[in-house]
């Protein structure tokens, strides 16, 4: 018998503990997404540089984020590039030239990367002299060729080559290759409908 009643006021307990966290979940998530949308349109500003409006294109499932001028004349393009990290999925946004052959600048837009080294992909707080420095270094970086790595060694931005961050070059490596992988994918898809 008592088994019998331990049994009901569990699953009374699962039941109405199930229905909050529903109903609050119902709450939260336009929240949660309108903050997501309103991150996603700073970040399209910050890796596009001199647009004066966006328009999103999607071509075969993939968004595009395509800047304009005053003119409203296509300057530019963003996407975003997801991919495994060392600990954690890593989003970035990318914005590139028209034709794809220079990246603008990059913008993390999510990871949970090792605090203190992997999270330096975003922000390193024992630089000193600039916290973002890695990001820092896509800006203006050649595409024409697979993005590169390096460590130890002064990185050429016309080669595509990067400063790895110490300690954390597997989250260095994990950037490139994500990035490398969907441009990959998405120059061809991106270029064949603008030209």
């Amino acid at each position: 018998m008592k088994s019998a009643k331990l049994i009901i006021v569990l699953t009374l307990t699962a039941i109405i503990s199930g229905a909050i966290l529903s109903v609050l979940a119902g709450i939260t998530q336009p929240i949660i997404d309108e903050y997501q949308t309103d991150v996603l349109k700073t970040a399209v500003g910050d890796v596009l540089p001199n647009i004066n409006s966006y328009d999103i294109k999607i071509i075969e499932n993939t968004k595009f984020f395509v800047g304009k001028d005053r003119n409203n004349k296509p300057i530019n393009v963003a996407f975003e590039a997801v991919g495994d990290g060392f600990q954690s999925k890593l989003k970035i946004l990318v914005g590139m030239n028209l034709d794809m052959t220079k990246i603008l600048s990059i913008k993390i837009l999510s990871q949970l990367e090792t605090p203190g080294l992997g999270t330096k992909i975003e922000t390193d707080p024992g630089n000193k002299e600039d916290d973002a420095w890695f990001g820092k270094q896509f800006i203006n970086l050649n595409t024409s060729s697979s993005l590169t790595y390096l460590k130890n060694e002064k990185p050429d931005k016309s080669k595509g080559q990067i400063m790895a961050i110490t300690g954390a070059t597997i989250s260095s490596k994990a950037v490139i290759d994500i990035i490398n992988a969907t441009m990959a994918i998405n120059r061809p898809l991106f270029t064949k409908e603008v030209n």
